[in-house]
């Protein structure tokens, strides 16, 4: 992309790669599931042009990040941990807006709790922030609800998964998880990945072309699978770690967006969460819910021009 600067910075023990363009008030784009700092490369054109600096890193084992070996090192702890180094070596003394799309907007409430002092405000995508369930784990509750099919179950066992995807390519999982697009559970059968053989073709939609595919099949090549499954499998551990801020707000001011194809909105009990008190309850500040029609997961990517709008008309007003 042209006049975007990369560079690595060490940040918490590893070297992160880092992709940033523009001067001005930092905004820190924090990337999901399987995505790269790639993923906004619309959002970093357009703020970058109306006096922003978009920074956008990607997160451990991501891109040209270092990928640690043990699971354990992919709590929420040590990716927000990443991001606090990462804003104290770029923006130090500062506050920054920060949006996030899927894992990354999970991060984002993560910073946002643990230290609302780096935030000015919140932009978040698909993902609200979720209170934790004292009663139940996390995978415990998806197992229930859709059983071991269900791809946040079949991600837990190490390897398994991992070894699946190589028999598919890395063309195919990444085409089939970038065009999912359909509001039901995405459910992973042993054997039979995203219910159709690895030679079924699949038909990109408009916003996404061969190139850009391209170059998400190339970064996840060298990298593998593993570690950006390993989030996955800590689910259960953050949950176990967050106990000690059970039941606390973030205090930050948000603005939060979805697409009604999206399947995380369609997750049992997300839509009266959202939108019968909880959310705001949970997140005081919160502004306001946008809920798109006809979008799905990758929203920023499907409808750029809409997002760009959304994001500099929130930030702006702080500036």
């Amino acid at each position: 992309m042209e006049g975007v600067e990369h560079r690595i910075v060490k940040v918490n023990g590893i070297n992160m790669h880092v992709a940033e363009k523009g001067q001005g008030p930092v905004i820190l784009f924090v990337h999901g599931f399987p995505e790269l700092w790639y993923s906004w490369r619309h959002q970093i054109s357009a703020l970058s042009s109306k006096g922003y600096r978009a920074v956008a890193p990607d997160l451990r084992d991501y891109g040209g990040t270092d990928a640690p070996d043990s699971v354990t090192c992919y709590t929420c702890f040590h990716i927000v941990g990443d991001l606090v180094e990462l804003l104290n070596t770029i923006a130090p003394d500062q506050q920054v807006f920060v949006v996030g799309h899927d894992w990354g907007a999970i991060i984002a409430w993560y910073l946002c709790l643990f230290r609302p002092d780096k935030v000015k405000a919140v932009f978040t995508l698909s993902v609200p922030f979720t209170p934790r369930n004292p009663q139940m784990k996390p995978t415990d509750r998806w197992r229930a609800i859709y059983g071991n099919d269900y791809y946040i179950c079949r991600f837990q066992e190490p390897g398994e998964i991992e070894a699946e995807f190589a028999e598919m390519g890395t063309e195919t999982v990444m085409k089939a998880l970038l065009t999912y697009r359909v509001p039901d559970p995405l459910m992973l059968p042993k054997g039979k990945p995203f219910g159709h053989s690895a030679n079924t073709p699949i038909t990109l939609p408009s916003w996404l072309s061969e190139e850009e595919v391209n170059y998400y099949v190339t970064k996840f090549n060298k990298s593998g699978f593993t570690g950006v499954i390993n989030y996955y499998r800590n689910f259960d551990r953050n949950w176990e770690l967050m106990a000690p801020w059970g039941g606390c707000e973030v205090k930050v001011a948000a603005k939060f967006v979805v697409g009604d194809v999206d399947l995380v909105y369609h997750m049992p009990g997300m839509k009266e969460y959202i939108h019968n008190g909880g959310f705001k309850k949970d997140v005081p500040m919160l502004e306001e819910v946008v809920v798109m029609e006809g979008v799905g997961h990758f929203i920023h990517m499907e409808k750029p021009d809409e997002i760009n709008n959304l994001i500099y008309d929130f930030f702006h007003q702080f500036d």
